[in-house]
């Protein structure tokens, strides 16, 4: 990717705006002509819109679904190509509702848009865009909308950009648009110090620096995608979350929040969707790890928090975590490194979860593991693995007990209090 294309549109005075809807925000004909009549208001605004959309609700398991029933593992080309139809599906959707508002719209796939990817299907990186046919149509007046999660690689296989990819696409185009900003509409009112769903308590976070949402994303946050954080912040895009259902201000993603005396830790995550990993009775030797993972990172798959036992004899456990959705295909590939390491046995244990304490508390202040384990103690939660940065801590806990303890650490750094 470039830092911003050389057009028109990085005049100031004429800079788009790029405008992301989740699939809750799509979820069906009606949600889609609410999400137009917001676009039309903006266009109105603004004159110049650029709306990435993602799947309708839960279209893209139901097909994920779907494939398993026809092949238990099918090849991964073949699912990005049938993944890839649920965004082409409701950008002409939506493009179709916005001309009926007497909005001028047009619908682009990620080939069209210029989105040029890895070939790692399933999980592909964006490599270049070259959006020249979203700026000649913004310069007709039309709104454009652009199919998110998809691009094609150099042989125009088309792939995907795994979970979440509808924030990347948005935010990289708003980066190579030179856009004034990038607005993630989703079905919160933005971030918020823990899912609401789960901590009724959570407050809404204002302002939030790249680093500290970063971590938020990369430890179970569900409301914006890693890669896509990270690209604003390589780039100073700045990004406003949103609710799609509500007209309030949100959270604004920036490099740095206005000054104020706020708590060091800024909220809790968690991750239900992840399944851990056990290779037994490994040989304790140079090169096993890199065996191990090579093979893994090879097939595209994304590993999480990596623990070696203590070696007894020669052998040891190593353990890691993926996510759940990647289990079945990450099988065949762990089975055949198992066998070349000459490990015991492959055990996966999806009766997990990931929570997260997040924030700049942990940087030299004394004590405040202890709160953690304290807090989670005292509701009878075992810790099952620990892992550390210098701005979060994740425990893996019992998947049933993930509420528990996302409310017991909320109360614990009192983070119902502004």
């Amino acid at each position: 990717m470039t830092a911003g294309t050389d057009s028109a549109l990085t005049d100031t005075s004429r800079r788009c705006i790029v405008q992301k809807f989740g699939g809750s925000s799509v979820a069906s004909a009606e949600l889609i002509q609410r999400v137009a009549r917001r676009i039309a208001a903006t266009h109105a605004k603004r004159g110049r819109v650029v709306a990435v959309v993602s799947a309708m609700g839960d279209s893209t398991d139901e097909l994920i679904s779907l494939a398993h029933k026809v092949n238990p593992a099918p090849p991964s080309r073949e699912m990005d190509q049938l993944l890839s139809t649920g965004e082409t599906i409701t950008a002409p959707l939506m493009a179709m509702a916005l001309e009926r508002l007497g909005v001028p719209a047009i619908s682009l796939t990620g080939l069209q848009a210029g989105i040029r990817t890895s070939s790692v299907h399933r999980s592909a990186r964006i490599v270049d865009i070259v959006p020249q046919r979203i700026i000649d149509e913004l310069e007709r007046g039309r709104v454009v909308v652009v199919a998110g999660f998809q691009g094609v690689d150099e042989a125009l296989d088309i792939t995907t950009l795994g979970r979440g990819g509808t924030d990347t696409t948005a935010v990289a185009l708003a980066v190579e648009l030179s856009a004034e900003r990038c607005e993630i509409y989703t079905d919160v009112a933005g971030v918020y110090t823990a899912d609401p769903r789960v901590e009724p308590r959570a407050r809404l976070i204002p302002e939030i620096a790249y680093e500290e949402m970063l971590e938020f994303a990369a430890v179970g946050a569900k409301v914006m995608h890693p890669r896509a954080v990270e690209i604003g912040e390589t780039y100073s895009m700045p990004i406003v979350v949103r609710s799609t259902f509500e007209d309030q201000p949100g959270t604004l993603i920036c490099q740095h929040p206005a000054m104020e005396d706020r708590q060091k830790i800024r909220g809790i995550a968690h991750d239900s969707g992840v399944a851990k990993v056990i290779l037994t009775r490994v040989p304790d030797r140079p090169g096993i790890a890199a065996a191990v993972f090579g093979a893994i990172g090879k097939a595209g798959i994304n590993v999480d928090i990596i623990v070696q036992n203590v070696s007894h004899d020669g052998f040891t456990d190593l353990s890691f975590t993926i996510a759940e959705e990647d289990l079945s295909r990450s099988r065949p590939v762990l089975e055949e490194v198992a066998r070349e390491v000459q490990a015991e046995q492959v055990v996966a244990d999806t009766g997990i979860a990931t929570v997260s304490v997040v924030g700049t508390a942990f940087l030299g202040t004394p004590g405040m593991f202890a709160r953690i384990f304290d807090a989670l103690s005292a509701q009878g939660i075992n810790v099952e693995q620990i892992t550390t940065s210098q701005i979060h801590v994740t425990v893996i806990i019992a998947r049933d007990r993930v509420a528990d303890a996302v409310r017991a650490l909320h109360a614990e750094f009192e983070l119902e209090h502004d």
